[in-house]
């Protein structure tokens, strides 16, 4: 008897056919497509390439000319360090209630 079920013993005897079908001929890379030499991909490329040396040359030419802004009368001077603002104390106005009608006094002349 043997040590294999029947099906596995005919799933191996399957498995070994088939494999001995396949050749090395057919494992062998594909031969490479033939067609148009020119594809969308190879296209989009160029023209990104060229998009991207156009941005380029005009980010160079927009630093390296001068703006019209700077005078040679006017140097150009930079601008003082922030400072911290000044803290005043603040009170909060009080909330009137639902029933008070909204009136607000003056600030600058007290009643």
């Amino acid at each position: 008897m043997s040590a294999h079920p029947p099906i596995e013993e005919r799933l191996r005897a399957a498995f070994d056919a088939r494999a001995r079908l396949i050749s090395a001929h057919d494992l062998s890379p594909a031969r490479p497509p033939t067609g148009r030499a020119w594809g969308t991909r190879r296209i989009r490329r160029v023209v990104s390439a060229v998009a991207v040396t156009a941005a380029a040359a005009a980010a160079a030419l927009a630093f390296l000319l001068p703006s019209g802004s700077d005078s040679p009368e006017r140097p150009h001077h930079p601008a003082p360090p922030a400072r911290a603002p000044s803290v005043t104390p603040h009170t909060p106005e009080p909330v009137p209630s639902p029933g008070e009608p909204r009136s607000r006094p003056s600030p600058s002349r007290p009643r």
